[in-house]
């Protein structure tokens, strides 16, 4: 459409020169105010320029330079097979874009430009050239594979990251992998229940690795919960057993570390090959594992200044009313940053990868590709972050999508 613009708005440049001439208006005319834009109803037209600016060098009304404008355009519009009609609108001269011609010409310009079609503006300069934008999409867990929403994430994070690329900006892809947490406790408690004794692997078993520690989460939920209608099959103690396990991985347990790096490296081996498989891919994985210390230190900072306090149950809290509004109670919301045991939580890892990333890569923009689910996170962690006086938070985007 970019060529249909310029070539309507050259027809209304000439059609002004050769109105000036017929009016014997001297002195130069400043074709900068001819403005391509779209009429705000689309019965009106495709495309339309308002002439207001015109008025006091004619000395016409608007809605009258324009029917004459029209006029003029109207009788050479045989030599120009972009557009079906050309009308005045008030002060405006509108047209109608000839969509078979205008489709044709699209097709044709993108065999001829090939991969450089649509990376461009009309000038010949890419719109995000020298800018710097970071990227982040997937987030996996490594207890289990990956699933439909993780690919469509995927598809989007991906297309987003191409289309800053071919607009001229400087993408770095970057993926968070939680690879820690309670949950990846659970499929390891249920692998020492059921198959450490066997020494099963994703090989021996012919399994891809995220499926089969996939498959131990789902054990963990089965002895957890028990047999439908027969509670006497539950084990509630295996809550407390993975609990347990993740204060014993915090605090470096060896024998706990070393089957977590060995389930890990099975689930990212089959994650990396469905990524391969499906197009997708990194400039920089970061790991949960490596950032949620660095968040526990910016927590403890926080806590020092007064922006966090201490619960009475132990936690580490903030008081999060300002970004996302009171309780329907009426009462301030607060979002838990550490437990009571000191452990942390899922926001303690994203706001050390916030940090670590600019640390890494000073960016233009950061976009993160998260669902709609997410939009509650988002504001929070902002927050968190604008509170720290982290300068770049406003460099933060949440892409949401539903």
């Amino acid at each position: 459409m970019a060529d249909q613009k310029e070539q309507f708005r050259a027809l209304v440049c000439n059609a002004l020169t050769q109105y000036k001439k017929e009016k014997g208006i001297e002195g130069d005319m400043n074709f900068d105010a001819v403005r391509v834009e779209t009429p705000p109803k689309p019965e009106m037209g495709d495309i339309g320029v308002p002439l207001f600016a015109f008025a006091k060098a004619f000395r016409m009304a608007p809605p009258v330079i324009a029917k004459d404008v029209a006029s003029i355009i109207l009788a050479s519009l045989s030599d120009a097979k972009a557009f079906t009609s050309v009308a005045a609108v008030g002060p405006y001269v509108n047209a109608r874009l000839n969509k078979a011609s205008s489709s044709a010409d699209t097709l044709r310009t993108i065999f001829e430009q090939k991969d450089s079609y649509g990376s461009t503006l009309a000038d010949g300069t890419k719109p995000l050239a020298g800018r710097k934008v970071m990227v982040e999409y997937s987030s996996p867990n490594t207890n289990k594979p990956l699933h439909l929403g993780h690919l469509r994430n995927d598809a989007l994070g991906e297309s987003v990251s191409r289309i800053l690329h071919k607009a001229g900006a400087d993408v770095f892809r970057t993926i968070i992998v939680n690879n820690r947490g309670i949950h990846i406790c659970k499929s390891m408690l249920a692998y020492k229940l059921f198959h450490e004794k066997n020494g099963d692997t994703p090989q021996s078993l012919g399994m891809k690795g995220d499926h089969f520690v996939g498959q131990c989460y789902v054990e963990f939920d089965r002895y957890l919960n028990g047999e439908k209608d027969k509670p006497e099959t539950a084990h509630p103690e295996a809550q407390t057993m993975a609990e347990e396990m993740l204060v014993k991985w915090e605090e470096g347990d060896a024998e706990v570390r070393a089957l977590w790096k060995k389930m890990n490296d099975w689930t990212l081996d089959g994650v990396k090959e469905t990524y391969k498989r499906t197009g997708v891919g990194f400039d920089k994985y970061y790991f949960e594992s490596d950032t949620y210390l660095l968040g526990k230190e910016v927590i403890e900072e926080g806590l020092a200044k007064g922006i966090f306090f201490k619960a009475e149950d132990g936690s580490v809290r903030i008081d999060v009313s300002d970004a996302v509004g009171k309780g329907r109670d009426g009462k301030a919301q607060q979002k838990v940053l550490l437990r009571k045991d000191g452990t942390s939580v899922y926001i303690t890892q994203d706001i050390g990868t916030a940090v670590k990333r600019h640390e890494d890569w000073p960016y233009n923009q950061m976009v993160y590709v998260v669902a709609n689910e997410q939009n509650y996170h988002f504001k929070v962690l902002f927050y968190i972050l604008r509170k720290m006086g982290y300068d770049w938070t406003d460099k933060l985007h949440h892409l949401s999508y539903g």
